[in-house]
């Protein structure tokens, strides 16, 4: 799935492919969490939980084109999608709260 060090060694843009290959499994990682809260967030709070959500997506496409620059310091310009994550975590939970209670 990966180039080995060897290749990246000989041809530098294996190495572009490693980093690009490496965001999007990060990503497919992330997804099934995040549709799990945007759905149980929107519910309750259909307008925060599809902001939130846009706001995820963006931060998601700034971390994986950062990551895919092969440096790694890049990648962290997608931290504000985190922020989205937490936002959907606090409606998820509040929604079920309310659906307990």
């Amino acid at each position: 799935m990966y180039a080995t060090a060897s290749e990246v060694e000989k041809e530098k843009y294996k190495h572009i492919f490693n980093c690009t290959q490496r965001g999007h499994q990060n990503t497919l990682e992330q997804i099934p969490a995040f549709l799990i809260l945007l759905l149980t967030s929107a519910v309750e709070y259909p307008l925060i939980a599809s902001i939130s959500g846009a706001v995820w997506l963006a931060g998601r496409v700034v971390y994986a084109n950062g990551y895919a620059s092969g440096d790694p310091a890049k990648r962290n310009r997608g931290v504000f999608g985190y922020l989205a994550f937490l936002v959907l975590l606090g409606c998820s939970i509040s929604t079920v709260y309310k659906l307990i209670v």
